[in-house]
């Protein structure tokens, strides 16, 4: 049975059981029981030194794919790759579907739809994990070039919050899309690799900054200083830095200025993932917030063959602004794959309200990463309801009208302790914090969702901190989800 103790951290001395697992099952070690004591101890302790090589060797996996999917567009490239490596097909409308089929639909190259049918007809519900992978992040204006002192600087705007002084001296990229009036679009991706350049935004040095002396934490920069040097050598004589830019830009992708107003460039920053700490058991890398979800989710269907209800990783983009547009969660493009579904299996008899008792009956994990305890700062969580690195998967109890149902609720905590799987519930301070995920948008369509997750230290800023058990954890409860009966 478990226990619930004074962190709010769920802990279990029973043995891990994992027989539904398509990888090998972790063996814990002998000399150390979770519970024994008063208090729970970290998750690292309930795995012997075999365990630990495979928390460790996905954390590889997942470094590796963060390394390349910086936005939802690099995102979704490499969820589709890692889909068709596994066999999954695009879908077709009209597509005959059975049993243990995989199958994907790539909407607008912004999000993603990643499924198996299940035994059970679609319209008895399907099961989804749904993670958002946009994170916060600068994103060139629509018309960014501008020279100021000889220099050449882009304009930006925000995408999601950020704080705007840890985007000051740090190394960026510049990554997307930008698409021309002749129908065809070009991939940018300048920074990421070793031999790029890449784009910084320059900050006063503590012997000239007097005037920024007096200015709040929060407006230490403000949002519109936030303009990278893009370049600093004059055309000629004549024309300056900027015009010089903008044949570099003709030149080498034969775009012009006019062209940015139809662009996607994120500026994102330029460092690789890296582990964290003398024992490497932390990662340190940008967007884990929410691709550390999206690719826990991803990598557990991908493993995933013959599930008794058709089962589905939605991944989605905009979650950092609202769910808004037609690749987030606040667009009919989940119901839309539903109901393809439900059609490829009742054929012209199918009806409206036969996607009502599917969503009615639909099960949704909706993930997203929550702040862990700052060691720093400890104060800003009420302890006893605040998630720990190293200690599982969080369980999102925001109160407030925003709860699963208990019935769900519970549901998803036998799931969690039949796998062993540890876990930790997570409110905010009241009145003094505050977050959401796209959840909320499935649950107006009267799904039964729960929202989950991993702790994470400094989130939303260039870099984020998580711990490679928890991601494994959370990765563990997406399979337990997904197999359960």
């Amino acid at each position: 049975m478990k226990k619930i103790n004074s962190s709010g951290v769920a802990c279990s001395a029973a043995a891990i059981t994992l027989a539904l697992l398509t990888i090998p099952v972790l063996a814990r070690a002998e000399v150390e029981k979770p519970c024994a004591a008063e208090h729970c101890k970290s998750s690292w302790l309930q795995l012997d030194e075999a365990a630990r090589a495979r928390v460790f060797d996905l954390a590889g996996d997942y470094m590796r794919f963060m390394a390349k999917a910086r936005t939802e567009l690099t995102a979704v490239h490499e969820a589709e790759l890692l889909a068709r490596d596994a066999g999954f097909r695009p879908w077709k409308p009209g597509e005959r579907i059975k049993p243990g089929s995989r199958w994907y639909v790539n909407n607008r190259d912004r999000s993603i739809a990643i499924f198996v049918i299940g035994e059970q007809p679609v319209v008895d519900g399907v099961r989804i994990a749904a993670a958002h992978v946009d994170s916060p992040r600068l994103e060139l204006k629509a018309r960014p070039l501008y020279e100021s002192g000889e220099f050449a600087l882009l304009q930006t705007a925000f995408h999601g919050s950020i704080l705007n002084y840890e985007w000051t001296n740090t190394p960026l990229a510049l990554v997307g899309r930008i698409s021309r009036t002749n129908g065809t679009s070009i991939d940018i991706s300048v920074g990421l690799d070793e031999d790029d350049p890449v784009f910084m935004i320059a900050g006063l040095s503590p012997h000239v900054d007097i005037d920024l002396q007096e200015r709040t934490y929060r407006e230490a920069l403000l949002a519109e200083e936030l303009d990278p040097i893009a370049g600093s050598l004059p055309k000629s004589a004549e024309e300056g830095v900027e015009a010089q830019v903008t044949e570099y830009l003709r030149e080498t992708y034969d775009v012009g200025i006019e062209d940015l107003v139809s662009a996607e460039l994120a500026l994102v920053p330029a460092g690789a993932p890296r582990d964290v700490g003398f024992d490497r058991t932390m990662m340190a890398m940008y967007g884990q917030d929410d691709r550390l979800g999206a690719y826990t989710a991803l990598r557990a269907i991908l493993e995933l063959t013959d599930p008794a209800r058709t089962t589905m990783v939605f991944l989605a983009d905009n979650e950092e602004t609202g769910n808004n547009n037609n690749t987030g969660a606040g667009s009919d493009f989940l119901s839309n794959v539903i109901g393809e579904l439900l059609y490829a299996q009742i054929g012209d008899e199918y009806r409206e309200p036969h996607l009502r008792r599917a969503l009615t009956t639909t099960q949704v994990l909706a993930i997203d990463v929550n702040d862990a305890v700052n060691p720093t700062w400890p104060s800003a969580w009420e302890v006893t309801n605040a998630p720990r690195v190293g200690y599982g998967v969080n369980i999102k109890v925001y109160g407030s009208g925003n709860n699963a149902a208990t019935e769900y609720s519970a549901w998803i905590r036998g799931i969690l302790d039949g796998a062993d799987i540890p876990w930790q519930t997570v409110t905010y301070k009241v009145g003094r914090a505050g977050g959401g995920t796209l959840g909320g948008e499935l649950s107006r369509r009267n799904m039964n969702v729960i929202d989950v997750g991993a702790p994470v230290l400094s989130l939303h800023n260039t870099f984020e901190l998580s711990s490679k058990v928890d991601v494994w954890w959370l990765y563990q409860a997406c399979v337990a989800f997904y197999s359960a009966p």
